[in-house]
């Protein structure tokens, strides 16, 4: 079996206007920086066998410091990237309302029926990924690998595996926290969500 811990890069500029971030690289912010060392100093006392990035910087950026403490080399997969969000890319959710007001209700009601304009379809980037878990799981059959990606891949990517229809990915998993913790353990084409959401950051003791 290969556990696997997906993690959604730290916090971007983008963050606080909630925009749509797919294929543009976007900075990460001081704590988005500070939760790439609190990944670092987690995966410092575990046992993790590799790490890998998409190619997008706030990715890499996250996942390098972690590598580092591990002292094992980043491995870079374009096919971890976030989705592809077409004329929604930097939009806000208000903004896209105002530019293509049809075609927003009806990514809201079914974001895989129908994408967003000149988007990405989800089911290919689901195909993408999930060819990329496999290789992953190939290469460390017994092992322990990091993942660092992006939110929307991250939740599709979930409810592919754990056989929950994707259209349904913002309502089972409305938030991936930034550093946060997910994993995911895959046996024999099986896969099991062992958490989702964890902290990095371990509470103090009362």
């Amino acid at each position: 079996m290969t556990d696997v811990i997906l993690v959604r890069h730290g916090e971007t500029v983008w963050h606080e206007g909630n925009r749509y971030a797919g294929r543009t690289d976007v900075a990460l912010t001081p704590r988005g920086r500070l939760q790439a060392a609190e990944l670092a100093a987690w995966a410092a006392r575990e046992h993790i066998d590799a790490v890998y990035s998409s190619t997008l910087s706030r990715a890499r950026l996250t996942a390098a410091p972690a590598a580092e403490a591990l002292g094992v080399a980043a491995r870079e997969d374009a096919r971890l990237c976030e989705v592809d969000f077409g004329r929604g890319e930097g939009l806000t959710r208000a903004e896209m309302r105002e530019r293509f007001p049809a075609a927003l209700d009806a990514f809201l009601a079914d974001p895989v029926a129908h994408h967003l304009p000149d988007g990405e379809d989800p089911g290919a980037a689901v195909a993408r990924a999930g060819a990329c878990l496999t290789d992953i799981a190939a290469e460390f059959p017994d092992g322990r690998v990091l993942i660092v990606a992006h939110s929307t891949l991250l939740r599709l990517l979930l409810c592919d595996q754990l056989g929950i229809p994707l259209r349904q990915y913002r309502r089972v998993f409305p938030h991936v926290a930034n550093g946060a913790l997910t994993e995911l353990r895959l046996s024999e084409g099986q896969s099991a969500l062992l958490r989702f959401n964890a902290p990095t950051v371990r509470a103090p003791a009362l």
